[in-house]
């Protein structure tokens, strides 16, 4: 298949996909929405929603195509916007397998799946990977302050398009770490009504007129 595109969004709307789309009735649809244009570059919506994540999925595949997909995660503002299409992240050292970078070393073509359960939301990012292992100091600049992980290398991601989805069928999660959170404020609440209604209990009831 060419890489030749008309629209950003050819890289995910191959021949093939638009010949389904007008089989089964929505390329229509989809021809307005190529109209309107994937983005091909952060936006302030997409940077903010990328400083919230603390876990996206990363997709590869072989040169013969063979897929593989493979979860990242670290503290919210991992993942770092390098320029208005360049993502990049720490790679932390795992099982030592490397599907991901062996893939990559035969194939750039790349995707990100960023989920937010919370608020049913998700993002899809189309683009070219590359990992970088002897630049000890980008390695460094990437890795989040405090974060108790061994940085092995890094994973620059070139933005080609990408695109949100609606969210039906996404099932509402809460990260543990909000939640414990949310008790300790609710905590802290009770205990200080507690304190209020106490210090009202003690205090004279006020003369009523007869």
């Amino acid at each position: 298949m060419s890489d030749v595109q008309t629209y950003a969004s050819d890289v995910a709307f191959t021949p093939a996909v638009k010949a389904i789309q007008a089989r089964k009735g929505s390329r229509e649809a989809y021809a307005q929405v190529e109209q309107r244009g994937w983005r091909t570059e952060i936006d302030m919506n997409l940077a903010a929603f990328l400083a919230n994540a603390n876990s996206f999925y990363f997709a590869t595949a072989s040169a013969d195509g063979q897929p593989y997909i493979q979860h990242r995660g670290g503290p919210k503002g991992f993942i770092k916007i390098l320029d208005a299409s360049t993502i990049a992240f720490a790679d932390f050292s795992g099982n030592r397998q490397y599907i991901t970078q062996g893939n990559l070393s035969e194939n750039p073509k790349a995707y990100i799946f960023v989920m937010d359960y919370a608020y049913r939301r998700r993002v899809k990012l189309w683009g070219e990977a590359r990992v970088v292992d002897d630049d000890p100091a980008l390695t460094q600049s990437l890795m989040p302050k405090g974060y108790k992980a061994r940085p092995e290398q890094v994973i620059l991601f070139k933005i080609t398009a990408w695109d949100t989805n609606c969210p039906q069928h996404i099932p509402q999660k809460v990260d543990a770490a909000d939640v414990a959170a949310a008790l300790v404020a609710r905590d802290a609440r009770i205990t200080e009504l507690e304190a209020e209604l106490a210090a009202l209990k003690g205090q004279p009831q006020a003369a009523t007129s007869s």
